[in-house]
């Protein structure tokens, strides 16, 4: 049986030309929609787009994780309905190639294949938050002793 899916649902879809933000309630099926809207875009018979050359990103890693996991179930239902689909098992190879994570890892992943542009170290490291913590208040006791000596009247109204 086919999903009926709600009109809000189906221009999440169905959106063409565009990048699309979609963000609703737990449970109101935004895993479903996005899952629907891949297959729909990999499946397209005038374009069809290949699943390495999408960046589908969410906010958790269990969300990307059930992402992909709903994205290759739907593959291999269409597969097995359609056996000799060169094509479609084509993109289910290339799933795991495909940048389907979280929002956080795919920043990392390109500051990493671009440190050199960026003029960072090949071996920068993503702080963890006890570490960013301490060099949040190392730099906030720099800027308050620097003001302390060198003070402006807005800083003489915002410590009083």
């Amino acid at each position: 049986m086919a999903r009926v899916w709600t009109e809000a649902q189906k221009k999440a879809i169905e959106a063409c030309g565009k990048n699309i933000l979609v963000s609703a309630a737990a449970g109101s099926g935004k895993t479903a929609v996005l899952v629907e809207r891949v297959i729909q875009k990999i499946t397209d018979s005038k374009t069809p787009l290949q699943i390495d050359r999408l960046l589908i990103a969410t906010f958790t890693n269990a969300a990307a994780n059930n992402m992909q996991i709903k994205i290759r179930e739907a593959l291999k239902k269409r597969l097995d309905s359609n056996p000799d689909n060169e094509y479609l098992a084509k993109q289910l190879a290339l799933l795991p190639k495909a940048a389907i994570s979280t929002v956080h890892s795919f920043c990392q992943d390109l500051v990493r294949n671009n440190f050199h542009r960026l003029g960072l170290c090949a071996d920068f490291e993503i702080g963890e938050q006890t570490q960013l913590s301490i060099l949040q208040k190392q730099a906030l006791e720099i800027v308050i002793n620097d003001r302390y000596e060198n003070s402006t009247p807005a800083f003489e109204v915002l410590m009083a």
